[in-house]
């Protein structure tokens, strides 16, 4: 092989695009978060229409997931992500043009049905590009941008809206999307094969990398993969770090607002700098444990380490309610830095198991982490009015219960990467059988998403 300096970086140019997608990505999704008010009193929307509008996003992100992942995986990367991408934009601007309730609850849907290809759609094409031992890191800085787009929002979104007011601010937002499918589909290709700025030297790294890990999992039907108790497992545990990792998006800054009043408000945006710095160190973990030899430990060390991290952040926490609003987020930014170290190795696994079919099972496991974000969302306010414990929370009124139950669902998240291989091989399965394995899935996870869902939206 030619030296590691003859060799080209197309591949960073890759991530690179791929983390500013995810930055627009969690600004589209931020916006109506701070236009909220305004679009309440221009519309006369109630609050809990406006919740209702909230959740037809989730509805439709949730449930198309694997739908989009598969598209990815069949037709390639660089039509479905510019289609996708290009697809939300439109109904961002169009959401500028929203005359009443109902047209913004159809459209706010339809945004969430192009969102839903974000994740699995980036995967696909990180699969075909990124080598196995680099799949941490490339991970690590492309889900950090949902993190430094969501910390964005919470900055400039306010003061954009107070300039140009909340129509416009959307229009805006769905054109920056409009220029980045265009970058992208100008850019990228399917294969790196057929990128002119790739060279032979780089080429062949790639080509290499996929081939240390192809597998039978290529010849496997998609129904065999996601039933497998691999990928139950890997549910399992993306579920379970959700629950953690959503308090940062929802319910942190109206809880320390309750407890501590406005001024504590802005704190909440250091949780989301910490799971951003998570990204990048879990990642960086992940492709160092990887050349060292130890594909298993790669994906499993940083997980499990992130999780049992997450625990004594969220046990700490209960212990700081009388501590101010700054220690306690910051005790709380551990806990999140702990959750969020498990998304790059989470991802990495689903690339190892997935093969060629990456997106669509990538894009299973983001339907259920989107079950314990729902999840997160509706036993949130619930514990903090009604759930006492010993020790932990003698009286109500404080989020210590929902801590403790998080912190049990990560000590689950981390026993099952005890048993989660991505080396592990598959028996053979009769096509009859897989059929049946995967419909009973689809209708379990789509009664159970779209359940959590439906009621968090309108039942709350």
């Amino acid at each position: 092989m030619s030296s590691n300096a003859k060799r080209t970086r197309a591949r960073y140019v890759l991530i690179g695009l791929l983390f500013l997608h995810t930055v627009n990505t969690y600004m589209d999704r931020a916006v109506i978060s701070s236009a909220a008010n305004s679009i309440q009193s221009d519309l006369g929307i109630s609050r809990q229409m406006m919740g209702y509008i909230f959740g037809a996003f989730a509805i439709g992100y949730a449930l198309f997931q694997m739908p989009a992942g598969g598209l990815a995986d069949l037709i390639g990367a660089r039509k479905v992500l510019t289609w996708v991408v290009s697809f939300w934009s439109a109904f961002t601007m169009l959401s500028g043009a929203a005359f009443n309730a109902a047209s913004l609850l159809i459209i706010r849907f339809l945004f969430g049905v192009g969102e839903a290809g974000a994740f699995p759609g980036a995967t696909s094409a990180l699969y075909k590009w990124v080598p196995a031992r680099e799949r941490g890191i490339a991970q690590g800085l492309f889900h950090s941008g949902a993190r430094v787009g969501a910390a964005l929002s919470l900055l400039l979104m306010p003061l954009l809206i107070a300039a140009v007011g909340w129509r416009l601010t959307f229009v805006l937002n769905g054109a920056a999307g409009l220029v980045w499918a265009t970058a992208w589909w100008l850019w990228f290709r399917d294969s790196p094969r057929e990128h002119k700025s790739v060279n032979e030297e780089e080429l062949r790294y790639i080509e290499e990398g996929l081939a240390e890990t192809a597998k039978s999992s290529e010849r496997l039907p998609f129904g065999q993969i996601v039933t497998s108790g691999n990928m139950l497992l890997a549910m399992l545990q993306y579920i379970a770090s959700n629950i953690t990792n959503f308090i940062s998006f929802s319910w942190l800054q109206p809880y320390l607002t309750d407890r501590w009043g406005a001024s504590a408000a802005p704190y909440a945006s250091i949780a989301l700098v910490a799971a951003m710095f998570a990204h990048w160190s879990s990642g960086a973990l992940v492709t160092f444990l990887h050349g060292r030899g130890w594909p298993v430990a790669s994906r499993r060390l940083p997980a499990a380490a992130g999780f049992f991290l997450s625990v004594c952040g969220l046990l700490l926490t209960t212990q700081m309610n009388e501590a101010g609003p700054l220690t306690f987020v910051l005790c709380f930014s551990a806990a999140a830095f702990g959750a969020e170290m498990t998304i790059s190795p989470s991802w990495a696994f689903c690339m190892d198991i997935g093969g060629g079919k990456s997106g669509a099972v990538s894009g299973a496991m983001n339907m259920m982490g989107n079950l314990g974000a729902a999840l997160s969302a509706i036993i949130f306010p619930y514990f903090v009015a009604h759930v006492t414990m010993p020790y932990f929370a003698v009286a109500t009124g404080t989020a210590n219960s929902f801590f403790v139950f998080a912190a049990c669902m990560n000590a689950v998240g981390a026993t099952a990467w005890l048993f989660m291989n991505p080396r592990r091989k598959l028996g053979t399965t009769s096509p009859q059988q897989v059929r049946l394995r995967l419909i009973l899935f689809i209708v379990i996870a789509v009664l159970l998403v779209g359940g959590v869902l439906v009621y968090k939206t309108f039942l709350m």
